[in-house]
């Protein structure tokens, strides 16, 4: 086999005479209750919610993050996500953006995703964030029936859901994406067909639909609930795919679907290897310096009493780590695989410094097996390989 030669790129992934593209995430830690299943850095929100002490955190937060930037870069995207950022008032987004807007350069054709919980938010403050100059909304639908939003201790209901969608839409969002979550307890095929077909009514421009993961350290971990038969999720999953193809939504990522047009750019840029700096309590970052040793993951003090504590000295990381090269070329294949469309070889090698030939041997073993497809200077998982990303993507691990 020989590596394909680097082609010209396409759409999003072109590397062509560009630097790496610049995202933010902004970390909010709180929650009106913490789900069952959910292992994410958050916790129930305080009586009194400390909003605006947070957010002169999480602007001080940046502003270090850019001193350390040896090159000024535009942010290309902007993710507030948690916990809840719902929880937030209109007015504390509106000067969360204005002083990131202050600290730093916005590309013109931003995308800005606020993440919103149909229990913790109503019309008045989806059109505050409008206002404020938040773009987008991902909207933690997770299923359309009461039955299971109850099992997975939600505290919304479906009308509240549809609702929540309504209310974005009158605010002026144009740019909606809905978190879907299938093979949930007791949940049958049926169900899952249901769910799909009532996120496909409230004409969504993204779907995000993830599978329920137990994770340890969660109450589903410590008591594990009834969960669907595998093979019985699995066809579903794949009638999901078809029903969601034929409604006009393309299967662009493991775990997203897009309407033309609509492919989230914050997520893009995380499979794409690119960098991204991560304030708020817990949040995580990935910027790239200067060779050796030249990408670095820096982790946010986890709880936000902690964080806030930070204020005053600035010192809001708790860890930082330089990646090793055989886990720089891992990390990108982990990310980059789960993409359709794959990724040009010049991509590689621009984001890690590496030559793609150090990765000969396992991509070949891949090809040898069915699960990957290199040709036209583009390296991508067949569909074999996308059915069954955990081997594929096993080949690359040590």
């Amino acid at each position: 086999m020989t590596v394909p030669a680097a082609g010209d790129g396409r759409e999003d992934l072109s590397v062509a005479g560009r630097s790496i593209p610049l995202s933010l995430y902004i970390h909010v830690p709180w929650c009106l209750r913490k789900c069952p299943y959910c292992d994410f850095g958050s916790r129930p929100r305080p009586a009194a919610l400390p909003e605006w002490a947070y957010r002169d955190a999480l602007l001080r937060d940046l502003a270090r993050e850019l001193a350390d930037l040896a090159t000024p870069r535009p942010l290309t995207s902007i993710f507030i996500g948690g916990g809840t950022p719902s929880l937030l008032s209109g007015e504390t987004i509106d000067g969360l953006l204005r002083g990131i807007r202050a600290l730093a350069d916005l590309a013109p054709d931003i995308e800005i995703t606020l993440e919103a919980n149909p229990g913790s938010a109503d019309a008045a403050r989806f059109a505050a964030y409008r206002a404020a100059g938040v773009n987008r909304l991902s909207i933690g639908v997770q299923t359309l029936a009461a039955e299971h939003l109850a099992r997975l201790g939600r505290i919304h209901d479906p009308g509240q859901a549809r609702a929540a969608v309504a209310a974005a839409r009158a605010a002026g969002f144009a740019n909606l994406n809905l978190d879907l979550m299938y093979g949930l307890p007791r949940q049958t095929a049926a169900d899952m067909a249901a769910d799909i077909e009532g996120a496909i009514a409230l004409e969504p421009e993204h779907i995000s639909y993830y599978q329920l993961t137990i994770e340890p350290d969660t109450p589903f971990g410590r008591a594990r609930p009834p969960l669907p038969d595998e093979d019985l999720v699995a066809d579903a999953h794949e009638a999901a795919v078809a029903r969601l193809a034929a409604a006009g939504f393309a299967h662009y990522e493991t775990s997203a679907f897009a309407r033309p047009g609509r492919r989230c750019r914050h997520n893009l840029n995380y499979w794409a290897f690119g960098d991204y700096i991560g304030i708020g309590a817990g949040a995580h970052g990935k910027l790239t310096f200067a060779a050796p040793d030249r990408v670095a993951r820096r982790i946010k003090r986890e709880g936000p009493e902690a964080y806030l504590a930070a204020r005053g000295h600035g010192g809001f990381a708790s860890s930082e780590e330089r990646l090793a090269e055989d886990d720089l070329a891992l990390e990108f294949m982990l990310n980059a695989l789960r993409l359709a469309e794959g990724f040009p070889v010049g991509l590689f090698e621009a984001r890690t410094g590496l030559p793609i030939d150090r990765l000969l041997s396992r991509l070949e073993a891949a090809e040898r097996r069915g699960l990957l497809i290199l040709n036209d200077g583009w390296i991508r998982p067949s569909d074999l390989g996308r059915r069954f990303l955990d081997d594929l993507l096993g080949l690359f691990v040590r």
